[in-house]
């Protein structure tokens, strides 16, 4: 089920507000008079499922901090070289990965918030890392990237989060939060708060507004797809009390990795024996498919556990030419490789009718060919429950379909035509705007950063 929040007042002052009672937070200030004022004391950091950016408000200047490559992005990748004991992040990490060297590549690490794994540890270089300090390395890469771009340090910062790091369970949500607070002061933040990213890119947006406009933010990432309804303005985003213009949030845990997973399943998996048939006429048993398809478990794929379980499947097979293919991904530690080629396919399909695989390192010659229709078949069912959420916001803030002027749409996944499509189909009425897919939400937490800290 969707999880849909009505905030009420305390949960809107401490989420969208920033109220002034508040310990070393000032009262906001309007974007122009951020824009004239001295450089903010603190940063916005969007650490995403699949890629994280960093802004910081400071007046004649580009918001978002360039991070790698002459980019605001970087992919929320590492990778442990163990042929040279270094250790990579963002694209030099898929670099690393893509040209061979022996080593541990780690993606959607925010995944592995608020889930059993978090306490868990994963093997690099012959010893036990734990998936808290895998996390700390990132975040701490991301605080000496924007140091340096600055050409100062950052000692309070405002990290965005989903609406719900975890569905349905209070608690274990609680505890993400709490988990990634605790690794941002590891990494040497002082003062950390918290938005949520629709929020986030919400300040964004207002900030560009000549009227008042009653919005519909959908933030669609790497992990989650959140919502939230607001009144925005310019002299609403003069006012220090917001809580009358937020209506409403919802969120749950499907994103960009999610669909990801369903086209690899869907489409992919069976080339390796997914859905296949066992001597005894029953399926191939799935885990192991189901691993090597979800970019933060793929390395679970490769354990003497998962090996063995793989040699007993293999000999119970009907067919074996599938799982030779399995055989060679798993022996050559391809998993990653594969994934990547998944989401690549994903990002062509989103403008292209077809899209051809290359798959020599399973198979010599072999290529796969997946259409759109195939796509938007595999995913259908995510893209019914995004539209369920979105539906079921409205219904609980009391909005009319009719009454939504516009939908703003973030975050990379938001570009899969058939989610944007149904999304849009609930809004009949609204005009459908596109922010900057990957920049909206740290150039938003950056307003909120200078509007809490100075």
């Amino acid at each position: 089920m969707p999880s849909v929040t009505a905030l009420p007042p305390e949960v809107g002052d401490a989420l969208f507000l920033a109220t002034s009672n508040r310990r070393n937070i000032r009262p906001p200030l309007s974007p122009r008079q951020s824009m004239n004022a001295a450089p903010a004391r603190a940063c916005g950091i969007d650490f995403g499922t699949s890629n994280s950016t960093v802004g910081w408000l400071r007046p004649g200047a580009q918001t978002l901090l360039i991070l790698e490559d002459g980019k605001p992005t970087l992919p929320s990748a590492v990778f442990f070289n163990a042929d040279e004991e270094s250790t990579h992040f963002g694209r030099d990490a898929l670099a690393e990965y893509l040209e061979g060297y022996e080593g541990r590549l780690m993606r959607a690490l925010k995944s592995l918030l608020g889930s059993k794994l978090m306490e868990g540890s994963t093997e690099v270089g012959g010893r036990a890392l734990s998936f808290k300090d895998l996390l700390a390395s990132f975040i701490g890469e991301l605080k000496r990237r924007a140091e340096a771009q600055a050409g100062r340090g950052f000692e309070q910062a405002v990290f965005g989060r989903p609406v719900f790091f975890v569905d349905g369970d209070p608690s274990a949500d609680q505890r993400a939060e709490d988990t990634l607070a605790a690794i941002a002061r590891q990494v040497g933040f002082k003062e950390v708060s918290f938005q949520f990213e629709p929020i986030g890119a919400a300040r964004h947006y207002e900030a560009g507004l000549d009227r008042e406009e009653l919005v519909l933010i959908a933030d669609i990432g790497g992990g989650t797809a959140d919502f939230s309804l607001v009144r925005l303005s310019p002299e609403r985003a003069r006012h220090v009390d917001r809580k009358d213009d937020l209506l409403g949030n919802a969120g749950l845990h499907v994103g960009g990795t999610d669909f990801d997973r369903a086209l690899s399943l869907e489409c992919v998996m069976p080339l390796l024996g997914y859905r296949g048939l066992m001597k005894s006429g029953a399926e191939v048993p799935s885990g192991l498919f189901f691993q090597l398809a979800t970019w933060h478990t793929i390395n679970f794929a490769y354990t003497r556990q998962a090996f063995a379980d793989f040699q007993q499947i293999y000999r119970d097979a009907a067919a074996r030419r599938e799982l030779d293919r399995l055989a060679r991904l798993i022996g050559q530690r391809e998993g990653h490789w594969l994934a990547l080629q998944v989401e690549q396919a994903k990002i062509d399909l989103s403008t292209a009718n077809t899209t051809r695989l290359h798959l020599d390192r399973l198979e010599a010659g072999l290529v796969h060919d997946i259409t759109a229709e195939a796509f938007s078949a595999a995913t259908r069912t995510l893209v019914e429950r995004v539209a369920a959420t979105v539906a079921e916001l409205l219904d609980q803030a009391g909005v009319a379909r009719d009454r939504v002027d516009t939908l703003y749409f973030t975050g990379g996944a938001s570009g899969v035509p058939q989610l944007r499509a149904r999304i849009a189909a609930e809004l009949p009425a609204a005009r459908s705007v596109e922010g900057d897919l990957f920049g909206s939400i740290g150039a938003g937490l950056a307003v909120e950063a200078a509007r809490r800290y100075g």
